[in-house]
């Protein structure tokens, strides 16, 4: 069983009640201000910005999240086994280093961090708080046997 060091989800569930508490806040204003408070509008307001948000939350949760594991490093959909990882303290960004995720850049908001592999070559992990993943591996790092 794999023991989690870190990890970031992305965006939590919990964005999925932003809309319900937008529709609740419009009709209470429109109960207060004494006018015709219109229920089934601010209810199909809130289920709409419920609907929208779901797809948006998925995908956040799938493509931003990451997991440091005792096995593994989990970026988005990519996963590097623990065993290829081989140093993240000083390692240096060449030009052209590709980024763990599947996307083309560091996603917008995240710090990136350079992550030499057990072949030589390095990538680029990107995190939210990015001391924080580089003390994961680190310890990764340590408590991993290198393959040959």
């Amino acid at each position: 069983m794999s023991e989690r060091l870190y990890a970031e989800s992305g965006v939590s569930w919990a964005a999925i009640g932003w809309g319900p508490v937008f529709a609740l806040v419009g009709a209470l204003a429109e109960l207060v201000t004494g006018g015709p408070v219109h229920v089934v509008g601010w209810l199909m307001v809130g289920f709409g910005l419920c609907v929208l948000t779901v797809p948006w939350v998925y995908a956040r949760r799938r493509f931003l999240s990451l997991e440091v594991t005792t096995e593994q490093l989990r970026q988005g959909r990519e996963k590097v086994p623990a065993g290829q990882i081989a140093e993240v303290a000083d390692v240096g960004t060449p030009v052209g280093t590709r980024v763990l995720g599947g996307g083309w850049s560091v996603p917008r908001k995240y710090d990136s961090l350079p992550v030499k592999l057990a072949d030589g070559t390095v990538v680029l992990a990107w995190a939210k708080d990015v001391e924080a993943l580089q003390e994961a591996l680190d310890r990764l790092v340590r408590a991993t046997p290198r393959e040959a």
